[in-house]
């Protein structure tokens, strides 16, 4: 089975965390490491992020899934490495 790392790219944070972030719990037991990054200040909170994701060796078809309905959000882009 391959490691599957998937970046996802969301670009309009407040719009589209919610959708983003239901999408993600549907698959939650897929995902063995999460990782959020975006600029943060005191002042402000960029509206682009980036999360990273680990998925479980035995993710399988859930991977594609997963890709197929997150790139079908609004603001949201999506890339895979497979080892």
């Amino acid at each position: 089975m391959a490691k599957v790392i998937m970046g996802i790219q969301v670009l309009q944070r407040a719009t589209a965390v919610a959708e983003v972030q239901s999408v993600l719990s549907e698959f939650g037991c897929y995902i063995k490491t999460r990782l959020g990054l975006h600029e943060a200040s005191a002042d402000s909170c960029s509206n682009k992020g980036l999360i990273i994701l680990e998925l479980i060796d035995e993710a399988g078809d859930a991977a594609d899934k997963l890709k197929a309905r997150l790139s079908a959000l609004e603001n949201v882009a999506v890339k895979t490495m497979e080892f």
